[in-house]
């Protein structure tokens, strides 16, 4: 087995066997007995955020072998820090080849949830999604950059999210540097079981020099609780075919798990 192959395996072991220790009231972020807060939908971010004290492990897996592993800490409950760091030909037979830089996020709630009013939160991301291309300088999937969003819940049938907000992307490379919006959703089915979607715009991957097409890049998946703080994800990624090189939805398989405190 190939080594990154096989410290892949080994390290999503680790994390099932991390959450198989806990006690059962602290599920993943997935289906109606979740009792985390999701801070991504598939690549957009939410209003959730760690609470003080508590730690995120995430690693996902793409196209090319590549992988991103991640790690993230509350502060308090009302701010989280992340860093995270990754490369392409990590799983397969060829060169690795790593990103310029480790990303970095940074995330403030500056308003809790309440009966009338969704959560508000803003903060920076500078990691990207997939591939980092060195022409023109930027990743397959712009890093969000500075953002503001907003999320609301909802009990029905089970329970119902949604999600919106705004960015600005500092990978400017492409000569796009127009702010962008995205909107999604979270749909429980079963206690353990959720649908994602999600719609990015795209405005700031659009011009003549850039590598979408201007339909924006719609995202759907399914999350899966498979333990106590830990969540798998299976997503299909730009079914709009927003980029020339998608030809069908791209797949991939995220890990993320959760110390519950």
């Amino acid at each position: 087995m190939n080594p990154f192959l096989r410290i892949a395996v080994l390290s999503i072991s680790l994390l099932v066997a991390l959450a198989g220790g806990y006690h059962l009231r602290a599920q993943g972020t997935a289906g109606s007995d979740a009792r985390l807060e999701t801070r991504t939908i598939i690549d957009v971010p939410t209003a959730g955020m760690l609470r003080n004290g508590a730690f995120g492990l995430g690693m996902e897996f793409f196209q090319n072998g590549g992988m991103t592993l991640s790690t993230s800490v509350g502060i308090y409950d009302r701010f989280m820090f992340g860093i995270s760091y990754g490369g392409t030909g990590l799983i397969g037979d060829e060169h690795p080849t790593w990103n310029p830089a480790p990303g970095v996020l940074v995330k403030v709630r500056i308003l809790d949830e309440t009966f009338a009013l969704p959560a508000l939160a803003l903060g920076f991301d500078s990691q990207g999604k997939e591939p980092y291309l060195d022409d023109p300088g930027r990743y397959t999937i712009k890093s969000t950059g500075f953002f503001f969003v907003a999320s609301k819940n909802y009990e029905a049938y089970g329970t119902l999210s949604f999600h919106g907000g705004v960015n600005y992307s500092l990978e400017r490379a492409d000569g796009d540097t127009d702010p962008n919006l995205f909107a999604g959703f979270e749909k429980s089915v079963g206690s353990f079981l959720s649908l994602l979607g999600e719609y990015n715009l795209g405005w700031n991957d659009s011009n003549h020099d850039a590598r979408g097409k201007g339909r924006g890049y719609l995202n759907i998946a399914v999350a899966v609780s498979a333990g106590n703080g830990l969540t798998l994800r299976f997503s299909f990624k730009d079914l709009l075919h927003n980029q020339s090189e998608i030809t069908m939805g791209n797949r991939v398989f995220s890990v993320d798990f959760v110390n519950p405190i």
